[in-house]
C-alpha cells in the first residue's frame, strides 16, 4: 500500500490539473475523464528518462563497487563469498561474483567474506570480523 490518503490524492490531481498535465472532463453525472496532455506526456517523458537514467548510474555504481570488493576478496585469497540479503542488489552482486569467477555460497557462515545489503548498500563482513 502507498499510505496516500484521499486528501493528498485529490489535492495531487488538483496540483496536476493546475500545471496543465492532465485535463478532466465530466462524462456522467458522478464520472470523470482524465486526459493526459501533450504537455503532460512530455513532462511523463522526460520523468522517465530522470528515472532511468538514475537506474542506469546506480547499476553502474554498483556493479563497480562489487567489482572493487571482489578484487580486494581475490587479493586476500578467497574465492567463495556468500550474500545476505535480495532484491536487485543482490542479484547485481551475484552477478558479477559469477562474472569474476567467484563461488557463491547458498549458507553464508563465517570461514569466507559475505555481502551484506543493507539499504541500497552493499557491505562486506570478513572472516574474523565481529
Amino acid at each position: 500500500t502507498l499510505d496516500v490518503t484521499v486528501v493528498h490524492v485529490n489535492w495531487f490531481v488538483k496540483w496536476l490539473i493546475n500545471k496543465g498535465y492532465i485535463k478532466v472532463t465530466q462524462m456522467q453525472r458522478r464520472r470523470l475523464r482524465y486526459l493526459l496532455t501533450p504537455q503532460g506526456v512530455a513532462e511523463k517523458t522526460r520523468l522517465t528518462k530522470e528515472f532511468i537514467q538514475a537506474s542506469l548510474k546506480w547499476y553502474r555504481v554498483t556493479r563497480e563497487d562489487s567489482k572493487r570488493y571482489l578484487q580486494e576478496i581475490k587479493q586476500a585469497g578467497y574465492t567463495m563469498v556468500g550474500i545476505e540479503g535480495d532484491g536487485d542488489l543482490a542479484e547485481i552482486v551475484y552477478l558479477t561474483c559469477l562474472e569474476a569467477g567467484i563461488e557463491v555460497r547458498d549458507k553464508p557462515d563465517k570461514s569466507f567474506p559475505i555481502f551484506r545489503i543493507e539499504n541500497f548498500r552493499t557491505i562486506v563482513d570478513w572472516p574474523g570480523d565481529k
